[in-house]
């Protein structure tokens, strides 16, 4: 029986595939710049890496990957790069500003309220 669930989604990768390598095809054959070759399986580090970049919790990710390991969703399938960290520094550097501009805020409704109970 379980040999047979593994034909089945076989043959359905198959179809997928045959499915990516026609619109594939029919792109080449219209456009000048031409598109490699992509199978189904590269749907997989793409859906992983874009996960990663929005935050997802990586054990989630795990999960949803339907990986063992967290090192195989992490370091095979996560695709980031100096991009992604450039992009993330940017993140805490906004960040630290407006903790720096609460914090300031808050300091001086700190002043006003005891200002206030004095007078």
């Amino acid at each position: 029986m379980r040999r047979k669930k593994h034909c089945k989604i076989r043959l359905i990768d198959l179809h997928w595939e045959h499915r990516f390598q026609h619109a594939i095809k029919r792109y080449n054959d219209i456009c000048k710049i031409q598109m490699p070759a992509i199978i189904p399986h590269v749907c997989r580090h793409t859906f992983c890496s874009n996960q990663a970049r929005a935050r997802m919790n990586p054990k989630t990710l795990q999960y949803l990957m339907g990986h063992s390991d967290i090192s195989v969703t992490m370091n095979v399938y996560t695709h980031l790069g100096l991009d992604d960290a450039k992009d993330e520094i940017v993140r805490l550097e906004e960040l630290n500003a407006v903790r720096k501009e609460l914090e300031k805020t808050n300091r001086e409704e700190i002043l006003d309220i005891r200002m206030f109970r004095k007078v």
